[in-house]
């Protein structure tokens, strides 16, 4: 899953896609009408975020509604939570040892 949501985040028109879902959830017609590219092509950001679990989808008719989905960014932040403190570790013992040899 943590692939499917950092590769969902790599593309700027899915970022801006998340971006307009902040305010909460919105029609497909109406969220792809913000974007210079086809439906179809949006359609397929979509997907991307779906398969990431940013994103969900409620159908009423035949009408589709999106909106956020804060637990599928869960696993990435508790990652890079993760990551960021054995940077920030090494950091240190870097500087540490800089300093012992001065």
């Amino acid at each position: 899953m943590l692939d499917n949501v950092l590769m969902a985040l790599s593309d700027p028109t899915r970022r801006a896609i998340l971006d307009r879902l902040v305010g909460g959830e919105a029609r497909v017609t109406d969220l792809a009408a913000h974007f210079p590219i086809s439906l179809n092509a949006v359609s397929k950001h979509l997907q991307v975020l779906e398969r990431a679990e940013l994103i969900v989808r409620r159908r009423a008719g035949r009408t589709h509604f999106l909106s956020r989905n804060p637990r599928g960014l869960e696993e990435a932040a508790t990652w890079m939570a993760a990551e960021y403190l054995k940077w920030n570790n090494a950091f240190d013992r870097l500087a540490k040892a800089m300093e012992n040899d001065q």
